[in-house]
């Protein structure tokens, strides 16, 4: 490719991306944004209330039908249930708690002499996968990258000389840009496993899915985006954002090059309190009898585990208690009331991401509630079963699907719950199994995440810039991430198919195929013509024949 073809495409990407930004930033405050969302909402929700759509929803196998949030009951149940939908509301929570202990341990100095020393033995050059690879490392501990690996990536890079946001972008991109790629397994597995088996056993009753069926496939992808991740960032993301000023309350003016006798000593005795708090959980949840692992099937990882619930109290333990310990060794602690004085410190920093949790929480229950998401995901679901495209076709068409449902619905579990008993069946038809349809919608599943203000922690990544950078609103988050999403999308997409050609294993215990006789192909015909009935009164209208 000559310099000047690469020239005329690096201008036209920019030009695209200060457009995104450009339209994005003349949209208000994403609070505003947020309470404008739920009046189109409720007002969408009063008119196609009044429509009768033949979209039957599988999991109750009923007509879908939008509810009228104008309604006199539904704004009574809307202002009665105003104050627990707003405290209920899952991230503010997680973000709160988990920032009281982090906060501690920031203005003590603890965290930063920690990225004094680590940056003395890692190279510059590898912060950046550095700094994605830890973040999708992140997703064993549920959330935790959100409220710990994205501002410590922007901290990192400021502290290497680099521009925060850049840090950022990459951190974000590796919590939930690439959060189907995992080393480990993680809670998330054995959520979707439990949605795909039902959803399979509607048309085989005896067909079992293995929890780690995309592990092996996690593993290769997450140093896929690693590496793609790396790339984007040094020669996309961080020359456009490196042009911002950074003008925001965040002024990371210390030297990192050096630490005196007194941090090196108070980083040597906290680090050391921290690795005895970590050993002391890991032995109390080593045991098959210990009271964090799961009742139900002994895991640590899956989503009733007792350990997995703490994930929060627990970060806040593990950064609050080496903090303390920090700053009374280090001396940037006298009293008791300097780690109050930490606490309300970072607290007042949140005050902008509570009011717009306020309304995003008001939004997302009101999108729920009117059922427009679930009619929207199920419409695209038929007309992919319209196309009846060839299988690697098919594949991509169940990932573009995801990834565009996954701008309206935000949560993996609700879109799955929609999806699988329509996309498994189906594809489990003609010959596609169900562990490589659950790869291609956890691929859809991430790589849009970046991108939809509607994501319930992007509010929250949108304060975070503005720390750094005064004037960044949802334009500037959403043109900083979008290369990510779009070069995600096209990359891992591609990677599914070769690793499907090259007959690489997904998982354990998965296949790639489903074998299908011509005897289980009638079976399945008729089972699949029973699963698109839908009920209009007391009729029973046939929507799609095998």
């Amino acid at each position: 490719m000559s310099t000047t073809t690469r020239n005329t495409e690096g201008r036209l990407m920019t030009g695209f991306l200060n457009a995104v930004e450009k339209a994005g930033n003349k949209l208000p405050e994403p609070a505003l944004i947020f309470f404008y969302f739920l009046l189109v909402v409720m007002a969408m929700s009063a008119v196609l209330s009044t429509v009768d759509f033949d979209v039957v929803n599988p999991v109750t196998n009923e007509a879908v039908r939008i509810n009228n949030l104008l309604s006199a009951q539904a704004l009574t149940v809307t202002l009665s249930s105003m104050v627990t939908t707003f405290t209920t509301f899952a991230p503010l929570g997680i973000v709160l708690v988990a920032m009281l202990g982090v906060g501690v341990a920031e203005s003590s100095g603890f965290i930063n002499t920690g990225l004094k020393k680590m940056l003395r033995v890692t190279p510059k050059k590898l912060l950046t996968p550095m700094i994605i690879f830890v973040a999708m490392f992140s997703h064993v501990a549920a959330d935790a990258g959100y409220v710990l690996v994205i501002p410590l990536g922007a901290i990192i890079f400021m502290s290497a000389g680099r521009h925060p946001l850049a840090g950022i972008a990459a951190a974000f991109a590796g919590v939930s840009g690439g959060f189907a790629a995992n080393m480990v397994p993680t809670g998330n597995d054995a959520l979707l496993q439990g949605f795909t088996q039902t959803a399979a056993q509607l048309l085989d009753g005896t067909y079992t899915v293995n929890t780690l069926c995309n592990l092996f496939f996690g593993i290769g992808s997450t140093v896929m985006i690693t590496l793609v991740g790396w790339w984007v960032t040094e020669r996309i993301v961080e020359p456009r954002v490196s042009k911002l000023e950074i003008d925001g309350d965040y002024q990371h003016n210390e030297d990192m090059s050096s630490y005196t006798a007194a941090e090196s000593r108070g980083f040597k005795v906290a680090g050391l309190v921290m690795l005895l708090g970590l050993a002391g959980l890991a032995a109390l949840a080593w045991p098959e009898t210990s009271l964090l692992r799961s009742p139900t099937d002994g895991s640590l990882t899956s989503y009733g585990a007792p350990i997995m619930k703490s994930i929060v109290p627990l970060i806040f333990l593990i950064f609050i208690i080496p903090g303390i310990v920090y700053g009374f060794v280090a001396g940037t602690f006298s009293r008791g009331k300097d780690v109050i004085d930490a606490m309300n410190q970072s607290m007042s920093k949140m005050g902008s991401y509570m009011v717009m949790a306020f309304f995003c929480a008001m939004f997302i229950k009101a999108f729920g509630d009117s059922n427009i998401g679930t009619l929207i995901a199920l419409a695209g679901a038929d007309v992919l079963k319209t196309m009846a495209l060839p299988g690697e076709a098919t594949i991509i068409g169940m990932i573009l699907l995801t990834a565009v449902v996954n701008i309206l619905i935000g949560s993996a579990s609700a879109k799955w719950a929609l999806l699988s008993p329509i996309m498994v069946p189906m594809l489990m038809a003609v010959g596609i199994s169900p562990e490589l349809t659950q790869a291609a919608f956890r691929i859809g599943d991430s790589t849009t995440n970046i991108i939809t203000p509607l994501m319930v922690f992007f509010p929250l990544v949108v304060v975070y810039c503005q720390r750094y950078v005064k004037s960044t609103g949802v334009g500037t988050l959403v043109s900083m991430m979008m290369p990510y999403s779009v070069i995600f999308f096209i990359c891992w997409s591609i990677f599914l198919l070769v690793w499907w050609a090259v007959g690489l294993p997904l998982g354990v215990n998965a296949p790639y195929t489903y074998p299908i006789s011509s005897h289980r192909w009638m079976t399945l015909c008729l089972s699949t013509l029973q699963l698109t009935f839908c009920r209009s009164g007391k009729r029973s209208v046939p929507r799609q024949i095998c």
